[in-house]
């Protein structure tokens, strides 16, 4: 039998070098995507923690108070009330939503945390969660059940604990001190290894709250219905219930931090928590969380609110400059995150 020759290889087509055929280059432009969406995803994500850094180091550098044990002391100190006002905040955005009222219910805490001091730690303590939190939980219920604007809903709330605590104050021309000598302002002004209670609340509330993301079904319910609140009902998840949970809990973790604001200035102020609830939303994405809701991380918010605090006390270093700058470094640094996100969840969908 004579074998048939062994027939040559096929040579590409002329023209087209080896390695270049359409299929090798839509697999590169693919990986060139990947790497791009990637980066972008990390910057989203890190890019504050990034900045924050870098000015760290810069005023350790220009500024030698900066870096002393006072002033960092009182920096975390300063952080703990609006990190606490902004953790509520992270849950209600990671799920889509919005809560405008948090300024004004932060403000009603302090005033009833006062007003129910004469009834002693627990009268102080309670009163405010208790309030603060029952009408958190109207708000969701009527978001919740109505399928109402969360931006209209809170708004109302906002007024609404506002109007509440003019009348409790009688338009402000009260104001509730807390004796010298009660319990209570320990929640304020205490100090545990030289570092202030309100700090070392923020820490622990701060890591049950990631806990609660990342490691409950809960949590996991919270990222799927920011993420698709239809498909997220379709998977038979608790969308109702659980946007209930979130607006009383950011109104209950205001009323907390308006209680602690007032155990630290030992009396219930009236005119604090306006703009908060824009301090508290400014730090939750500039930390990273998406303003569509389905992604956030409480950690991020930490470096949010550190990130905002640290830029007032550089200016405040400074000494030249007007406070004020504060707002337009935060509202441009925030207007860009803001466009960065855009951006991402654009290129995220095209891909």
């Amino acid at each position: 039998m004579v074998s048939e020759p062994l027939s040559e290889p096929a040579s590409p087509p002329s023209g087209s070098a080896p390695g270049t055929d359409p299929g090798s280059r839509a697999a590169r432009f693919r990986a060139r995507e990947a790497r791009r969406l990637l980066a972008a995803s990390v910057l989203q994500r890190q890019g504050a923690a990034v900045v924050l850094v870098l000015l760290c180091v810069y005023a350790w550098i220009a500024y030698p108070h900066f870096g002393t044990g006072d002033n960092l002391r009182d920096l975390a100190l300063q952080s703990s009330f609006l990190a606490v006002v902004a953790l509520g905040m992270t849950f209600v955005i990671i799920t889509g939503g919005i809560d405008l009222s948090v300024g004004s219910v932060y403000a009603l805490g302090g005033v009833l945390a006062a007003y129910g001091a004469r009834g002693g730690f627990f009268g102080a303590l309670l009163l405010p969660l208790a309030v603060c939190g029952t009408l958190g939980v109207v708000q969701g219920l009527i978001i919740a059940r109505t399928g109402m604007a969360p931006f209209i809903v809170t708004l109302a709330g906002m007024l609404f604990a506002r109007g509440l605590l003019l009348a409790i104050t009688h338009e402000g021309a009260e104001t509730y001190k807390i004796g010298a000598g009660a319990v209570f302002l320990n929640l304020g002004r205490g100090t545990w290894f030289g570092i202030g209670h309100p700090v070392w609340f923020t820490l622990a509330l701060s890591g049950a709250g990631a806990l609660t993301l990342r490691r409950t079904r809960f949590g996991q319910a919270l990222f799927a219905i920011g993420g698709s609140e239809s498909s997220a009902r379709l998977m038979g998840l608790p969308v109702a219930r659980d946007k209930v949970v979130v607006y009383g809990l950011s109104a209950t973790l205001a009323g907390f931090a308006g209680a602690m604001t007032a155990a630290y200035v030992q009396s219930g102020v009236t005119v604090i928590g306006v703009g908060t609830e824009l301090d508290a939303i400014a730090a939750v994405v500039i930390g990273g969380t998406l303003l569509a809701g389905g992604a956030g991380t409480v950690l991020g918010t930490l470096v949010g609110v550190l990130l905002r605090n640290v830029i007032q006390n550089i200016i405040n270093q400074i000494g030249t400059l007007d406070s004020n700058y504060q707002s337009v470094v935060s509202g441009g640094f925030l207007l860009v995150v803001v466009v960065a996100q855009r951006w991402l969840t654009t290129r995220r969908v095209r891909s």
